[in-house]
């Protein structure tokens, strides 16, 4: 009792001391940064980033920004105009040092026996036949035709590569005013990283400005309704607000930014922080209703003692649960779960030392008659009837839940692990309708990298590539394969007969293919090439284009291309952002089953040792099973994909479900205390701790429910994912759990009672 009491004797200290950490945590919070760049939440030593590092240090960074126009016929002469003013505009910026369309695509041709270069548009057509000749010329130019326009004429893109030390923000409001100042009819959709990056960071500012007021609102209303007592409202909120606050502000502090991940914090301290708040104000309520004589002092006295050990359990076990996430690969998930692990220690904390440290300045207020368990409302009744059917039908109960378990099993062969993040905006959003139309005209999104050191210049090194890119090419998700030995090729169309047994291929000989690039230097600008290869040709760079919406499909692609090379001692690195997508999406399937093995050990260790009993930490752990096997079943149903976000649902689930079960032990060992059976226990059970732990989930559930608001489709799966699980939790706890202690009358909840 001491703790206890020192908590009511110095409530002012308390309370003071509650309100200056708070305080002092709002300036680092005002320093809050966003980072949306999906790369940096992978670690710098992952292959695929040492990789790319390999490729940009020869080649440079590739940051593409693709722009695509529609139209009935990008051909025409007001499309081709305002795409040659665009194209100047951008050829003058700094900010790239790349600049591709179909005014810089070259068009290699043979003239009198010698080789001509120009661009693939010189002249803009003014008449309907002349169109299409330049129709018919595209068509046959491998550089253009499929790259930076259409098959079907109605797309054209222009391709540029970012080297700019300006923000995303910064960058693209240079874009975006250059488009403006060049309107036409054409609609407009871009795709690229930097202006992923920046929506992201947009829309992440704009989710916490909807999301935390929506959230504080919601949830300040929902607890009004629930206890029917502004303290019953308002001391939970204030442990909400206390614990969002300091967790928030542990992110900047440690030096951090917010991530898409990050958002996910404040709504977690929103629908979590009040739980404990929540518990405190339900025992309040019920032995203000069954003994009306006692003394304020003295109830607040008995709930801090009732509640500190079950309440303690069940943050630790919580803390445990989210801390998982501290084992998952991916650094915003990491920092997600330090955030996490904080703020919920601090609600615990608080649960037990300010909320009592303020209700004993407070008056008892009015009874409420259904706390005591025994009322004639609808919850009273719903709660009352679950307690009828476990008992009477606990059989029926455990076959149900063992029918829905065996469908969701079927649903696990239908789980799959998103292969890229370009599901992080809606479908209707440009970048997301740009990333289908260059899918599907285009060649792909996709890209891996290839390097070649050795001489470039070497028929049998650009022989090997040119057969790769003959193979690859026939693959149905390859769509473009763009290398030095295809330029080659090309340059041997312009200056050889179609006859020719040299005609479309790469020369025998070194020094030939050193004439085809004397050739083309005399008509053409070598540095046309620099993306292909370097400058002293010891280096080359082939980049296949492909599509792949699915894991699988990315592996087929990969794994054909390291077949292909596996003994090319040429071949250096094989690099590129979708194998960097890749071990993303690896890492995300392998930080899920870290955090979920580390979540479950460690909820059972816990369960052990709070029960003295392993049978505890089975029975305590089976709702907890059931609802993440449940739930992953049904993803694979639903064709909802495993990815940065939804990986985090099952150690926040498993944190959260596990103290249902905790508090119903609990109680149980309470009711059996006083002689009453398994089945009278059940039944006053749920009728008194019931109440709380349904208000606890739905709170839960309340809280999260916010995030369907959310800018991000991927939050919307996360908020409808983790709002079935704490309906799944809930039901497992006070549906399953009774059903079994009916069965098997487990004997730690005995075993318990003389030690409580």
């Amino acid at each position: 009792m001491k703790k206890e009491l020192f908590v009511i004797k110095y409530r002012w200290l308390v309370i003071i001391l509650t309100l200056v950490v708070v305080a002092a945590a709002i300036f680092p919070l005002m320093q809050t940064k966003t980072n949306s760049d999906l790369k940096s939440y992978l670690p710098e030593s992952m292959p695929s980033n040492i990789n790319n590092a390999k490729i940009e240090e020869v080649f440079g960074k590739d940051e593409m920004l693709i722009i695509l126009f529609e139209c009935d016929d990008v051909l025409q002469e007001s499309t081709l105009n305002r795409i040659r003013s665009l194209n100047r505009e951008f050829n003058r910026m700094k900010d790239f040092d790349m600049v591709m369309s179909l005014f810089d695509a070259r068009d290699i041709k043979g003239e009198n026996g010698a080789m001509v270069v120009d661009p693939v548009i010189k002249r803009i057509p003014g008449s309907e036949s002349r169109r299409e000749i330049l129709r018919e010329q595209i068509k046959g130019n491998e550089l253009a035709y499929g790259l930076v326009v259409s098959e079907d004429f109605r797309y054209t893109a222009i391709i540029l590569n970012s080297v700019t030390d300006k923000t995303d923000k910064e960058l693209m409001a240079a874009v975006s005013a250059i488009l403006e100042n060049n309107p036409g009819e054409e609609k407009v959709t871009m795709f690229g990283q930097p202006y992923l990056r920046n929506e992201i960071n947009t829309k992440i500012s704009e989710d916490l400005l909807l999301l935390l007021p929506i959230g504080l609102l919601v949830m300040i209303v929902f607890l009004m309704l629930s206890f029917r007592q502004k303290r019953g409202a308002v001391l939970p909120f204030l442990v909400v607000v206390f614990s969002l606050v300091i967790a928030m502000s542990v992110i900047p502090l440690l030096g951090w930014q917010m991530s898409i991940i990050g958002i996910l914090v404040p709504i977690m301290m929103i629908a979590i922080a009040n739980n404990y708040g929540v518990h405190f104000i339900t025992r309040f309520q019920e032995l203000n209703a069954r003994h009306p004589d006692m003394s304020m002092k003295h109830i607040v006295t008995d709930v801090t003692a009732y509640l500190r050990k079950p309440v303690i359990f069940t943050g630790l076990t919580t803390m445990v649960g989210v801390g998982g996430l501290i084992t998952h690969i991916l650094l915003p998930a990491k920092q997600m779960g330090i955030a996490s692990f904080i703020g919920v220690g601090l609600a615990l904390l608080l649960s037990l030392t300010f909320i009592p440290a303020v209700m004993v300045l407070l008056k008892k207020g009015k009874v409420v008659k259904s706390a005591a368990g025994n009322g004639n409302t609808l919850f009273n009744k719903i709660l009352n009837g679950i307690a009828r059917f476990t008992t009477q039908r606990p059989r029926l109960v455990i076959c149900i839940f063992a029918a829905f378990l065996t469908l969701a099993a079927f649903g696990l062969c239908k789980f799959r692990v998103s292969a890229d993040n370009n599901n992080l905006l809606s479908e209707h959003h440009p970048y997301t309708q740009a990333f289908h139309l260059i899918d599907k005209n285009f060649g792909g999104t996709k890209t891996i990298n290839i390097m070649f050191d050795g001489d470039i210049k070497d028929p049998s090194i650009l022989k090997n590539m040119d057969y790769y890119e003959k193979e690859l090419k026939q693959m149905p998700q390859v769509g473009n394969v763009n290398s030095i030995a295809k330029v080659i090729r090309i340059m041997s169309k312009a200056i050889n007969d179609p006859a020719d047994e040299l005609y479309d291929k790469v020369p025998d000989t070194r020094e030939a293919v050193a004439q085809y690039l004397e050739l083309y230097s005399m008509s053409g600008d070598p540095e046309d090439f620099e993306e292909l290869v370097d400058f002293d040709y010891t280096r080359a760079l082939m980049t296949v284009q492909y599509r792949a919406n699915d894991m699988k499909i990315l592996k087929i692609v990969e794994d054909k291309i390291k077949s292909l090379t596996k003994d090319d001692k040429n071949v250096s690195v094989i690099g590129g952002y979708s194998l960097t997508e890749k071990e993303l999406s690896q890492s995300v399937a392998t930080g899920q089953t870290y955090s979920l093995i580390f979540a479950f050990v460690m909820i059972f260790i816990l369960l052990v040792i709070i029960f003295r009993s392993i049978s505890a930490g089975l029975l305590g752990s089976l709702p907890l099973f059931f609802t993440v096997f449940s739930i992953f079943g049904l993803m694979g149903w639903m064709g909802i994909q495993l990815n940065i976000v939804t990986a985090l649902l099952s150690s926040i689930s498993i944190g959260l479900g596990v103290d249902y079960s905790i508090h119903l032990f609990w109680r149980l060992i309470s009711e059996l205390k006083t002689g009453s059976s398994y089945a009278g226990a059940i039944t006053a059970g749920l009728g008194s701790i019931g109440r709380g732990i349904t208000i606890n989930a739905l709170s839960v559930i309340v809280g999260f429910s916010v995030l369907f608001l959310s800018a991000f489709p991927v939050i919307h799966s996360f908020a409808f994912l983790i709002v079935l699980s704490m309906f799944l939790c809930l039901t497992g706890a006070l549906v399953l759990i009774p059903s079994i202690c009916m069965l098997i009358e487990p004997k730690f909840l005995k075993k318990q009672m003389s030690k409580t």
